[in-house]
């Protein structure tokens, strides 16, 4: 995936500053998955944004790429916090196991219930239909096995533990002592966070709180779109958040 980019000056930079390259480890999880990420979108950001954006936002790891781009943390900065927090998140999975499902179709109240009688968390609402959970090995294998009896289908996703949920408190804890290091400036665009749906108003605060709060990004969409924004440009590898923006927003999308 990170073709496009090599030769890329912060592309570049970034590498030398970690002393390992991630692309190398992909296959050993979010501990490297992370930062190959969040050097990919930066330097998308930097050879493909168009001009005049009116606010950024990111799924996830994502947010710390839009904070880059809209001048709220140094490269540089935030090249050590997604590194911090990939590490931090690769423990946490290893001290205790979890998972995560995305149940796809079926009634919203019909799938938060599921996750109240499972003792499972909603971690991601990415769009109409797709919603997902996070927890235990064993319960988010039952929430799998009874999709069908909501409606629903259920894909259980390759990830290491159960982000997004209660498990990482550990890595949540270890991200906010990195975070009280960092500087953080006034974005001169609007960033959306995916703890609240809303701009970031405590940027350190919100971004430690936001490894155990669910990903909103279906409201994140909704909100940008309310606030003006009539064109969305996905920026890094693949072009999954293209998808979610059709789904949510048929009428803006690219």
């Amino acid at each position: 995936m990170e073709g496009p980019y090599r030769g890329q000056p912060t592309f570049e930079r970034g590498l030398a500053l970690l002393d390992y390259d991630p692309f190398a480890r992909l296959g050993e999880g979010t501990r490297y998955q992370q930062p190959a990420l969040f050097l990919c979108s930066v330097a998308a950001h930097e050879l493909e944004a168009p001009a005049g954006a009116v606010a950024a936002a990111g799924h996830s790891l994502g947010e710390y790429a839009a904070l880059v781009a809209a001048g709220a943390l140094r490269f540089e900065d935030a090249l050590v916090l997604v590194d911090a927090r990939a590490s931090a998140m690769a423990k946490a999975g290893e001290r205790a196991a979890g998972g995560m499902v995305a149940i796809l179709g079926g009634d919203p109240e019909a799938v938060a219930g599921l996750a109240q009688r499972l003792e499972l968390v909603i971690a991601n609402d990415n769009a109409p239909g797709q919603i997902v959970l996070a927890g235990s090995i064993e319960r988010m294998q039952r929430a799998a096995e009874e999709a069908r009896e909501i409606g629903a289908r259920a894909r259980v996703l390759p990830v290491s533990a159960a982000f997004h949920s209660p498990l990482m408190e550990p890595a949540a804890a270890e991200l906010r002592a990195a975070l009280e290091r960092t500087p953080v400036s006034e974005p001169r665009i609007p960033v959306y966070s995916n703890g609240s749906a809303a701009p970031f108003t405590d940027v350190r605060a919100e971004l430690a709180a936001n490894l155990l709060r669910p990903v909103r990004f279906r409201e994140t969409l909704l909100a940008l779109r309310a606030a003006g924004a009539e064109q969305f440009v996905e920026l890094g590898p693949g072009a999954v958040l293209t998808g979610l923006v059709k789904r949510t927003l048929v009428e803006v999308a690219a």
